[in-house]
């Protein structure tokens, strides 16, 4: 149970943040986040598993408040659009995740940021008409920073219990992102918050499964819903997040109290510590490891044909979570670290186009899947789980022993970031079949020029396409 009551810091932090309160590198990092999510909804609208969802959304109708990513023109109501467009942000496994200077938090149980307050601001932003980008940018950044905080200050017994948390905390982002443009305040905004708390749900098992991007996406939903509800009059415990039988408590047996003054919005956490853009569509907890595969590979020019066994040592934050030891589809793939590894032997990289059902099931990856061991290497895992430490060992048919370590500085973090060149070739790679170029340099711009915009619902009219006909 929590001494102090941080359920109305949350309330007095949403009703009162500006847009300038934001200072420039919130804002230059938000329209990077934003870039990279964008991009993320036009790949993950192409995926099996979200044009399922695309046409249930379609099939329910109701009100036309959004569009259904890639479903055409076709609309539906806010909560049903965000569904879909959530889960398209998370279906690749390659959207951003939250850092934390924290050394006793474990990589995975901090949020994937971004999906959840985005869809929740650009299906609110079509409902309402005439949100401009300032407006819009507020809200993505309030509720970015509420997720954030939560999910900073939970304890690990959260993620170690098998909750997924972009999908339980996510709710929160996407209410907050939701109540601020509907302009909740006082006890509707504290109702909203009650409600997510209510809503707020994914467990670890789904992993590997087309479920675990839906929880991202239900996530955006419920935390719609949430606020939609509030505006109604619909009522829940004001405090939800504290108390005996509150969020914190229930679903992580309490949180860190010594880190409550840092209040929301003292300092903003897409600046302090930040935020990761990925370079895989896969689990955070195994690039470093891929990055090292790379490295090797291209430093010995190793062809896939000179691999006698590939050995993969680490701890058991990367051993646990990253669990199939044979990937057969796209899905396990992304929590296999043999898949993964023998994915950049293979191909020398691992974008979406690799991460196809055909290729990881084909004979070159399972065979050599077969000739990877996982261990768990007790001194990698005595040094702690605040960051990704693990090591390569590749046997050559001509009888060499090739070794890797993996690099700690994790690419894509705020120590090492992607450049913006190289985050615009990631934002094209994933529009690529979806939107042409042209459009592809409008949703760019759009991004760019959002503190001038009228009406940010245009990037949503950007994205328009239909998956059936791709």
């Amino acid at each position: 149970m929590t001494s102090r009551s941080m359920t109305p810091e949350a309330i007095r932090f949403i009703e009162t943040v500006r847009y300038e309160d934001l200072p420039e590198e919130a804002l230059r990092i938000g329209r990077r986040c934003m870039v990279d999510t964008l991009g993320l909804y036009l790949a993950g609208g192409l995926e099996g598993s979200v044009k399922m969802l695309a046409a249930d959304a379609v099939e329910n109708g109701g009100r036309p408040d959004a569009y259904v990513i890639a479903a055409g023109k076709a609309k539906a109501p806010a909560a049903l659009a965000a569904r879909v467009l959530g889960t398209a942000g998370h279906a690749h496994d390659w959207d951003d995740t939250q850092v934390s200077h924290d050394p006793r938090h474990v990589y995975g149980l901090l949020t994937h940021p971004s999906v959840p307050p985005l869809t929740a601001a650009l299906v609110m932003a079509q409902r309402l008409g005439g949100v401009d980008g300032k407006r819009f940018m507020l809200a993505f950044q309030t509720g970015f920073e509420v997720e954030c905080k939560i999910s900073e200050w939970m304890k690990d017994r959260h993620y170690r219990r098998g909750h997924h948390t972009s999908g339980t905390v996510g709710t929160f982002g996407a209410a907050t992102a939701a109540a601020k443009l509907l302009g909740l305040s006082g006890d509707k905004l504290a109702h909203a918050l009650g409600i997510a708390a209510s809503f707020a749900a994914g467990i670890r098992c789904n992993f590997g499964t087309m479920t675990k991007p839906l929880h991202v996406g239900r996530a955006s939903e419920n935390g719609v819903t949430a606020a939609l509800l509030a505006a109604r009059g619909f009522t829940a415990d004001p405090e939800a997040l504290d108390g005996q039988w509150g969020f914190w408590v229930v679903m992580g047996e309490g949180a860190d109290e010594s880190k409550f003054e840092q209040g929301f919005g003292k300092t903003l956490t897409i600046v302090d510590p930040g935020v990761s853009i990925k370079p895989y569509p896969s689990g955070i907890l195994t690039h470093q490891s891929m990055d090292a595969m790379l490295k090797l590979v291209r430093e010995h020019d190793l062809k896939p044909d000179q691999v006698e066994t590939i050995r993969f040592y680490a701890g058991k934050n990367i051993t646990e979570p990253i669990r199939y030891p044979v990937a057969q589809n796209h899905l396990q793939a992304k929590f296999s670290m043999p898949a993964l590894l023998c994915m950049i032997v293979l191909c020398r990289r691992a974008s979406h186009h690799e991460f196809e059902d055909s290729f990881v099931a084909g004979a070159a990856m399972q065979d050599m899947q077969r000739r990877t061991q996982v261990i768990v290497d007790p001194e990698i895992d005595a040094k702690g789980y605040d960051l990704i430490r693990s090591r390569i060992e590749v046997d050559t048919k001509d009888g060499r022993t090739l070794t890797q370590w993996a690099d700690e500085r994790y690419r894509g973090g705020p120590l090492n970031p992607i450049s913006d060149a190289d985050l615009e070739g990631k934002f094209r790679m994933c529009a690529e079949g979806a939107i042409d170029d042209a459009r592809q340099d409008q949703l760019l711009d759009a991004v760019r020029g959002l503190d001038k915009a009228a009406d940010a619902a245009k990037l949503a009219e950007l994205m328009i396409y239909d998956a059936a006909a791709r």
